[in-house]
């Protein structure tokens, strides 16, 4: 591994230096003897980006796979992700300390380090609990059964009472079933106004209540055990409001926001084209500018992709059948450029904790993920150049995934290198 001294670059907060690497770490750029220079003039440098919520989708149980370890990282690094948390909704769901240690084997050539995310229950069924304790002996700590949502409150409280036990933390998809079914795939504002004119009754409807009524029972369990709950892809106005509340009573809650829910709006449902298909549902303005300002606040702790690959095939039918979902890794810190720091609402230090600092804080993964960009540290960062923009092609996608909600919208396209430990991940050949 060359030394490397990158030049003029800009830190989050504003200040110009050179960065040395030597063996990993970032090191003293004058002790460095005939290093590899890069000339970073323009460029900002970040701490590595941590995602919590990644679809890596492998294992696939011998079927075709929609991404594979290899892919989806090669499309973190491309979007200058250096970590992700591989969600435990693959086939088979990883449930066990076997399913952990399998997924580790696979991601021991990954190009951004993979975190496993144990399953809550077995089977993402809701009911018995999975193997948490000896997931935990194999390091896992943050668990999840994202893509259903735990209803039963006993289920819940004991999975808390367990994970709390050693410090982890319980991430909850918030969908109430009962309320948003398996064909709800629509916000009720495409049906009815949230004043309840016209209510909604589709099966098809996803109401915004569906989503705070968990995260408002989960913030009471929290209370309750004392354990961390965290929100997945929060999406609505009220779902903030529960969070504010919960944080101001003091209550171990953090929360996400997605990059599609940031950027993309409910109108684009109108076309009925399934790349526009996720859960929970794009919402309208008014809920866009809720998550938006909770970020900037800091009531919504983190930016996470919920990076949703698909095969084609399920996406090619009638919106209701389509599966969800859509990707995200490569797009996500162009959206936030977009949304949050062009409009003012964060700036590149506000950036670095909601992408990197913070999920690695929350992922309890700090020790190496996340950390300042000083002497002695990890060499794990991504340049970027904020200015530079392109129109989103799905077909140059290193992930498998075409489903593509960006695919011919402009936005920014920051990435130039991503480094691990001092390893180069991606580089783009415009860098010199």
């Amino acid at each position: 591994m060359a030394d490397l001294r990158i030049t003029n670059v800009t830190l989050p907060s504003g200040i110009h230096t050179d960065l040395g690497v030597r063996a990993g770490r970032l090191a003293d750029p004058q002790a460095l003897t005939r290093p590899q220079m890069i000339d970073a003039s323009g460029l900002i440098a970040l701490p590595g980006l941590v995602d919590l919520h990644t679809h890596l989708r492998e294992p696939s149980s011998g079927g075709p796979l929609a991404e594979t370890v290899a892919t989806g990282t090669a499309a973190a690094a491309h979007g200058g992700f250096t970590a992700v948390f591989a969600m435990a909704n693959t086939n088979p769901v990883c449930d066990t300390a076997e399913k952990v240690r399998s997924l580790l084997r696979r991601a021991r050539t990954a190009n951004a380090e993979v975190v496993p995310v144990g399953a809550i229950t077995a089977g993402l069924l809701g009911g018995e609990l999975s193997q948490i304790e000896a997931m935990h002996a194999e390091g896992v700590t943050y668990f999840s059964d994202d893509g259903r949502c735990v209803m039963d409150a006993g289920v819940m409280r004991q999975a808390l009472l367990t994970i709390g036990l050693f410090g982890g933390v319980a991430a909850q998809h918030a969908q109430d079933h009962c309320l948003a079914g398996d064909q709800a795939c629509f916000p009720d504002e495409v049906f009815s106004d949230k004043a309840g004119q016209g209510s909604c009754v589709s099966p098809e409807c996803w109401p915004w209540a569906a989503e705070s009524v968990i995260v408002a029972r989960d913030a009471q369990l929290g209370l309750d055990t004392g354990a961390h709950v965290h929100v997945c892809h929060v999406s609505t106005a009220e779902s903030v409001d529960v969070i504010r509340w919960a944080k101001a009573r003091g209550i171990p809650i953090t929360a996400e926001v997605t990059p599609h829910h940031l950027y993309l709006g409910s109108e684009l449902l109108a076309s009925r084209d399934t790349r526009y298909k996720v859960n929970p549902p794009l919402r309208g303005s008014e809920d866009r500018d809720a998550v938006r300002q909770a970020l900037a606040d800091g009531t919504i702790d983190v930016v996470a992709t919920d990076h949703a690959p698909h095969l084609w095939v399920d996406k090619d039918k009638p919106f209701p059948e389509a599966k969800p979902g859509m990707v995200g890794l490569e797009y996500a810190l162009g959206v936030v450029i977009e949304t949050m720091v062009n409009s003012g609402l964060l700036d590149w230090e506000g950036v670095a904790d909601r992408m990197s600092h913070a999920p690695a804080r929350i992922g309890q993964i700090s020790d190496r993920q996340g950390r300042p960009l000083e002497i002695g540290e990890p060499a794990t960062l991504t340049l970027i150049d904020p200015s530079r923009r392109t129109v989103v092609d799905k077909n140059s996608s290193m992930s498998m995934g075409r489903n593509n909600p960006y695919d011919g919208m402009d936005l920014p396209d920051p990435v130039v290198m991503t480094l691990w430990n001092g390893r180069v991940t991606y580089r783009d050949p415009i860098l010199s």
